[in-house]
């Protein structure tokens, strides 16, 4: 039995249906169970990763699990997996856990979630995607209101990666043995401004979108609407500053999978339908 964290985000939905595809048992845990739709052969199940005495139910018989970084009480939480058997944790983290910068937010629970995992006896495996591509999802409320997409960070290029190679992969490695003790750089197959994106998913779409970047000021003032300040602070850092390089491009999913990441225009076309609604 395999125990999926964040089931229902945007790497933990494709993990779910990526396990239960190859017939793998599948834990999906959420809060909430009520109307959602997994595949054949998972189970809904629910639990509160942030206090582990509630995972009882949802880690007995589990010998895989699938973790996302940043829980209260990570090193409880792994306690709790190990004392119920289980075998193999993977952990998704992020590129910024390597900068180890505990006055930096972002990188202060990525580098404390995999400290707290290499610390608990567990077999582990840890990936750190990238930028994902489904970001441009923000994008649709611009989209619904005409064909101008402002963004942050205009000139800072990212090699995104899709949420379905980051799944493919963990789910690889939940399956398959030899991939304790690994960590992951997982990133798309090319770096792309902001501006290349929106231009690739107007071409995808048929519509003439044209992409605006915002000044740091405005960035800063849009972004503290959605999220603390001590997380846009981290951005910042990362990606005014310059202390985080998200462009470089690994072979990962290439080495682990065996066959190239999927591109960004690969990502539009699979999600083409939530963009034309917005149109």
């Amino acid at each position: 039995m395999i125990l999926v964290s964040g089931a229902t985000g945007n790497v933990g939905s494709e993990l779910v249906d990526a396990l239960a595809s190859t017939g793998q048992q599948v834990r999906a845990l959420v809060r909430n169970p009520h109307g959602l739709a997994l595949p054949t052969g998972a189970e809904p199940v629910t639990g509160d990763l942030n206090q582990p005495e509630s995972l009882v139910k949802a880690l007995d018989g589990v010998e895989g699990l699938f973790l996302l970084s940043g829980y209260a009480d990570m090193p409880g939480l792994l306690a709790r997996a190990r004392e119920a058997g289980v075998r193999h944790v993977v952990l998704m983290s992020g590129g910024s856990a390597a900068l180890e910068d505990l006055d930096n937010a972002v990188s202060r629970y990525m580098t404390l979630s995999e400290r707290a995992l290499r610390e608990s006896g567990l077999p582990w495996t840890i990936l750190r995607p990238r930028s994902f591509m489904s970001n441009a999802f923000r994008w649709l409320p611009q989209l619904e209101a005409g064909d101008v997409v402002r963004v942050p960070f205009a000139d800072v290029p990212v090699a995104a990666i899709d949420p379905y190679d980051i799944a493919a992969v963990a789910a690889h490695a939940l399956v398959n043995g030899g991939h304790e003790g690994r960590i992951y750089e997982l990133t798309g197959p090319r770096a792309l401004l902001p501006a290349d994106q929106v231009a690739i998913l107007g071409q995808v779409l048929g519509r003439d979108l044209r992409c605006e970047g915002l000044t740091n000021s405005e960035a800063r003032a849009e972004m503290e609407a959605g999220m603390p300040v001590e997380y846009v602070d981290a951005f910042f850092q990362f990606f005014v500053d310059g202390t985080l390089d998200e462009s470089e491009v690994h072979p990962t999913v290439q080495d682990v999978l065996g066959r190239p990441p999927r591109t960004f225009e690969e990502w539009a076309h699979a999600h083409a339908d939530a963009f034309r609604t917005a149109g």
